[in-house]
């Protein structure tokens, strides 16, 4: 997805850099500086003079313009060069639940201003594509036509058709999330800059009013979406907009909402772009039961693509500690009393192993450590940038010259996180992975 599942790995770095004593055997203040790093690799559109991704150029300008609005901006998903709005909204909420909850940490560590940057750089962008209070733009490009290329985003030949949902074209789903990031980024704004807080707050209100009155999944109006983030639902993304707004606002009508639902979710154990409810749960201070399996080396084990399963399963035991901290409280487990500090040795273990203390010792975040993969599957870090060649790569060119080549990309992507490794801990590093 966007963020190549780092987004909660930046969110545990701060956590683990609150409680230094007895934690510095990794360098979380690295690995927090090139979580955050990663996000400016990704940048669509016009970059900013203080770029510190210097192989990267301006890309996809002109997004929006056959559609008759500017969604220029925004953020690539992983590799590709296409901007999803589901995942991408998803992340902004995780980026800005991380920057709410540790900005003081975030601060000593000289990295605050770069946190609230790439919450920026996708807001701005969701404000573009939320032009009347029902019509938001879910997507730009094509994820088919740019599955068949191999371009790095400068070069792009690609279709970029604009999809959007509307009254008649319904997406609770995805205008639901897009409330939730609009509302937790307007949380972690609102200490510096109250005017930009007060307008990502206006666009949260009319999005959840818009999720909540005119039902649907957005896959249905957004059929090119469905097979790469199809949605299951949106009674979670529904209770995560309304939690984030209560929070915002603190009008009881949020958690009026909240309160009148079926419930969040039961018990869960996993926790991604596609289900909310172990993010409601924690919001709301209620826990449910979780049963996940280990690899062999202690990491924990969902689904294929299982780092991003991991990095959030990890984040929220670690912000759920803090909770039981600030209220001196435990909770009570079939197999015993949890503590805290059992809960933050939870999130360390798995921040670890995909730091490097894994079997493999092999770090999982690309630029951290001595050795990583070299062959993460991204097409403008597998591609010579722009700025030293600037011939043109064709959509099958890029595959012949790039692509199929067994050599380490010509660019480092610092704090991307790949999709790791299988339930035996086993990892192959190759573009075709």
């Amino acid at each position: 997805m966007l963020s190549s599942i780092i987004f909660v790995l930046v969110s545990l770095c701060f956590f683990l850099l609150v409680h230094g004593d007895g934690f510095t055997s990794i360098d979380y203040a690295e690995a927090l500086n090139k979580s955050l790093l990663y996000y400016e690799a990704q940048r669509s559109g016009e970059l900013p003079i203080h770029q510190r991704v210097e192989w990267r150029a301006y890309s996809a300008l002109s997004d929006g313009r056959e559609a008759g609005v500017d969604l220029e901006g925004g953020y690539y998903n992983a590799g590709d060069n296409v901007k999803f709005g589901f995942p991408l909204a998803f992340t902004i909420t995780m980026l800005s639940w991380s920057t709410i909850e540790f900005q003081a940490q975030l601060k000593a560590n000289n990295q605050l201003t770069y946190a609230l940057e790439a919450i920026q750089w996708g807001t701005d962008y969701l404000i573009k594509a939320h032009p009347e209070p029902h019509v938001l733009y879910g997507q730009v490009g094509d994820g088919d036509s740019d599955h068949a290329c191999w371009q790095r985003p400068e070069d792009m030949t690609t279709p970029r058709p604009a999809y959007k949902i509307d009254e008649k074209n319904p997406g609770s789903d995805l205008a639901a999330e897009t409330a939730a990031a609009f509302a937790a980024a307007s949380l972690a704004f609102h200490p510096k800059n109250e005017t930009y807080a007060s307008i990502l707050l206006t666009h949260a209100k009319q999005l959840f009013e818009f999720a909540s009155n005119y039902s649907g999944l957005y896959q249905n109006s957004i059929t090119t979406a469905a097979k790469f983030y199809n949605s299951s639902g949106y009674e979670d993304e529904l209770l995560w907009a309304a939690v984030w707004l209560y929070r915002a606002t603190n009008e009881d009508v949020y958690l009026d909402f909240v309160d009148e639902s079926s419930g969040p979710g039961g018990p869960r154990s996993i926790f991604y772009w596609d289900d909310k409810y172990v993010g409601v749960q924690v919001l709301i201070a209620k826990q449910g039961k979780n049963n996940v399996q280990q690899t062999p080396g202690g990491l924990l084990w969902f689904l294929s693509y299982n780092l991003q399963y991991v990095t959030t399963a990890a984040f929220v035991a670690a912000a759920y500690s803090e909770y039981l901290t600030t209220n001196l409280a435990t909770f009570d487990c079939p197999g015993g009393t949890i503590k805290p500090n059992d809960l933050l040795l939870l999130a360390k273990s798995q921040v670890d192993y995909i730091l490097g203390s894994n079997p493999r010792s092999t770090s999982y975040m690309v630029g951290f450590g001595s050795t990583y993969p070299n062959q993460v599957h991204h097409r403008g870090v597998s591609i010579v940038s722009i700025k030293v060649n600037p011939a043109p790569v064709s959509c099958q060119g890029g595959y012949d010259l790039y692509f199929n080549k067994d050599a380490a990309n010509p660019n480092v992507l610092d704090g991307a996180v790949v999709s790791g490794p299988d339930e035996n801990d086993n990892y192959s590093d190759l573009r075709s992975n």
